[in-house]
């Protein structure tokens, strides 16, 4: 199977690196014209700079920063005046680690802003066109712990599991229209994201990072840590024509770490 996305055009979440850089390069190897969202100038340029473009494919970047939502809703809705997008990957930073003793009620409402009201509305403006359209793919990047949470991450079990039960729900509402609304819950992948929340676990029990990353590979069933590439097949296939049928999902990609059904 070969999946083309030629034609289609992308907007990335979060795509200066990690899981969200993975994700552009993927969709630009298949043949998307891909722009990009982050608040890392130099790094969009350089990796604007070095994508694809053998299919006549333009790209380009959005410089945003999704923890200033009234700013980031300024950009966002500009964008939407003079674009359109086929394609839409919601993802953000996450929120801080720590428990749920450990938050107060402005973390919450910063983690919200975040994770919530950013994907929403992108979400609504993107949906104007896709429904002229008649065609459209939403991917969310979610977690795993909306399913198991994970004790040092209270926010993001929270408002992560928001989001997914919203697309859900969303899902039914644009069926209708040929637009499919999926949500990935994500595992342990190798991406700077991981290596934070393992120095700050590091430190909070007292041992080495290298521990810690041992520790969580033997959680995990194969043994391994994630590469981000394996998660952008994944999100290229649900963007493709050929995932037409599938939507309203939560597919778990994560070596076989999540225990419940």
């Amino acid at each position: 199977m070969i999946i083309s996305l030629k034609g289609k055009n992308a907007l990335v979440g979060g795509s200066s690196k990690g899981i969200g850089r993975a994700i552009v390069q993927q969709l630009a190897e298949s043949g998307a014209n891909v722009t990009l969202m982050a608040r890392n100038e130099d790094k969009l340029k350089t990796i604007v700079a070095n994508l694809p473009t053998s299919n006549g494919q333009k790209h380009d970047y959005l410089l945003v920063d999704f923890n200033e939502f009234i700013a980031f809703k300024k950009t966002i809705s500009s964008y939407f005046e003079t674009n359109n997008i086929d394609i839409l990957i919601n993802n953000t930073q996450g929120p801080k680690a720590g428990g749920a003793m450990d938050m107060n009620i402005p973390d919450y409402q910063e983690a919200f802003d975040v994770l919530f009201k950013s994907v929403v509305l992108t979400t609504q403006l993107a949906l104007e066109q896709m429904i002229k359209k008649q065609w459209g793919r939403i991917i969310n990047v979610a977690s795993i712990s909306v399913k198991e949470p994970l004790s040092y991450l209270a926010l993001s079990n929270a408002i992560r599991a928001a989001i997914v039960t919203w697309a859900k729900t969303l899902a039914t509402d644009v069926a209708p229209h040929r637009i499919t609304v999926n949500s990935i819950l994500t595992g342990y992948f190798d991406t700077e994201r991981i290596n934070e929340l393992n120095t700050t676990k590091a430190h909070k029990l007292g041992i080495s990072i290298d521990e810690v990353r041992k520790n969580m590979e033997q959680q995990v069933p194969i043994k391994r840590i994630g590469n981000p590439k394996e998660y952008a097949f994944l999100v290229a296939f649900l963007a493709s024509e050929q995932a037409s049928y599938i939507t309203g999902t939560q597919i778990p990609i994560d070596g076989g770490l999540l225990k419940s059904l």
